[in-house]
């Protein structure tokens, strides 16, 4: 899928306001889940806790600014999975970027650990996430929430990913994930806007489950 083909998407107003009953039960899902599967994975976050921290004595977790629903900003939590000083290295690895586009990704990036490298890979590094879900500031499903330096070179188009609550995982994690470049990434988030609902949402919930035990290219 082409850039020049991704600007033809329009999104669907509709599917962004007025859909009061929708929003009710996927917030009510997004409660429910990640309450439910906080509790159930907390001996993996132990295990994964002591795993990061017994590599370089770093902590285990991560959190950054990100942006979500109508440009709000909010603290994301991960586990680390790169160095400790691996904000203060992007500048010199700019060069490196393998994404065209308002994104910054390397395949084999330099600061990733190698408890980061298996984590990164069945993306457990995700999980802390459930606490953003929990808290209102993501949703299970939804457009990944793009760093502020990203979104300073969003045009109006690329913008309107930004309209609903940012999500733990979407349409382009478990279709082109790593593979797409930024335009692909834009268009599948508006595509998924379009089609938007409690279903669509459970089957990529589903797909998400089958992607983090067969990985399709995460990195």
């Amino acid at each position: 899928m082409m850039a020049q083909e991704v600007k033809k998407i329009k999104l669907d107003p509709s599917k962004v306001h007025d859909r009061l009953g929708y929003h009710v039960v996927k917030r009510g899902f997004d409660v429910l889940a990640s309450g439910v599967a906080l509790i159930i994975l907390s001996p993996l976050f132990l295990v994964l806790t002591i795993l990061i921290k017994k590599e370089d004595g770093g902590p285990a977790f991560y959190s950054q600014e990100r942006i979500g629903k109508n440009e709000k900003p909010f603290k994301m939590w991960k586990f680390r999975s790169m160095i400790v000083n691996a904000d203060q290295m992007v500048e010199q690895l700019e060069e490196q970027n393998e994404i065209d586009g308002a994104m910054f990704k390397i395949k084999d990036d330099p600061r990733v650990t190698k408890i980061g490298h298996v984590i990164r890979k069945y993306s457990l590094d995700e999980l802390p996430q459930l606490w953003n879900v929990l808290k209102g500031d993501m949703s299970l499903v939804g457009p990944r929430p793009p760093l502020p330096m990203e979104v300073a070179d969003y045009t109006d188009y690329d913008k309107q990913r930004l309209l609903v609550m940012p999500g733990c995982t979407g349409l382009w994690q478990v279709t082109k994930r790593n593979e797409a470049d930024f335009d692909e990434m834009v268009c599948l988030d508006i595509v998924y806007i379009n089609h938007s609902g409690a279903w669509e949402d459970l089957k990529l919930i589903i797909k998400t489950v089958l992607v983090m035990i067969h990985p399709n290219g995460a990195y």
